[in-house]
């Protein structure tokens, strides 16, 4: 295959364990997650990979593709890894399982762009119109090149200015495809490099390896799930359909 979207799944999540088969609106997570999915890319294209047991199961009983990983993996990328040596493909989309809501528009561009230069590494963005996500840590802000590659991305309100207010900023967008030999090269890394585990930010990673990440703009109408308060956010968003 030329590519597959690989969902990676970890049930010891630190901020919400189990998070993946959180239940959202009657579905878990993970589920809604590979539908959004589903709906622009064929499910044989589709796997989630996974730490537990508990997730293939439920994988089985949505008739999900799915294949267990090592519960030693750094990060989800480091999953991603684990799936490209033993599927091979010119590259691999990686969309987050925490991602139920994830734009099936934004995967079909990225997945566009991967087609056309395969051999980048990419990863999604959208602007922050929201003071409250600048100073959220839980969101990963980023500043970019003219170019739109990637300069740095951190967890603290960046670009800041000696005012320390919310001017204008960029988030990530928790969608990434890499070609074969950046993901292996990642992965042979037993741990996290510096920055990425001060950060704990995976993408970080190929910056500090010398890597180039090319971020493509995409729709603010992501949610990613990390808290108990998400959880909330995301049933008001099944019910008003407004993030």
């Amino acid at each position: 295959m030329s590519f597959i979207v690989v969902i990676p799944a970890r049930y010891k999540s630190e901020r919400l364990p189990g998070k993946p088969l959180a239940n959202i609106g009657g579905l878990p997570m993970i589920v809604r997650t590979y539908n959004q999915c589903k709906s622009v890319v064929s499910e044989d294209k589709i796997i989630v990979a996974t730490d537990s047991s508990k997730i293939i199961k439920v994988c089985k009983s949505y008739k999900i593709n799915s294949i267990l990983t090592s519960s030693k993996c750094l990060t989800g990328t480091d999953r991603v890894a684990e799936v490209a040596k033993k599927i091979n493909c010119k590259f691999y989309i990686n969309v987050q399982g925490d991602e139920p809501f994830f734009n099936p528009l934004d995967l079909k561009k990225l997945i566009q762009a991967a087609k056309k230069n395969p051999k980048e590494i990419y990863n999604g963005y959208t602007e922050i119109k929201d003071k409250e996500l600048f100073f959220n840590a839980t969101i990963p802000k980023l500043v970019f090149d003219k170019k739109n590659y990637l300069l740095y991305m951190s967890r603290s309100p960046i670009p800041a200015n000696k005012k320390y207010d919310f001017q204008q900023a960029w988030r990530q967008v928790c969608a990434y495809s890499y070609p074969k030999k950046a993901l292996i090269d990642f992965a042979k890394n037993k741990k996290k490099t510096p920055i990425e585990f001060y950060e704990d930010i995976e993408i970080l990673r190929f910056l500090e390896f010398g890597f180039k990440v090319k971020m493509i703009k995409m729709s603010n109408k992501s949610l990613s799930i990390d808290t108990e308060n998400d959880l909330d956010k995301a049933e008001i968003y099944l019910k008003f359909k407004k993030l």
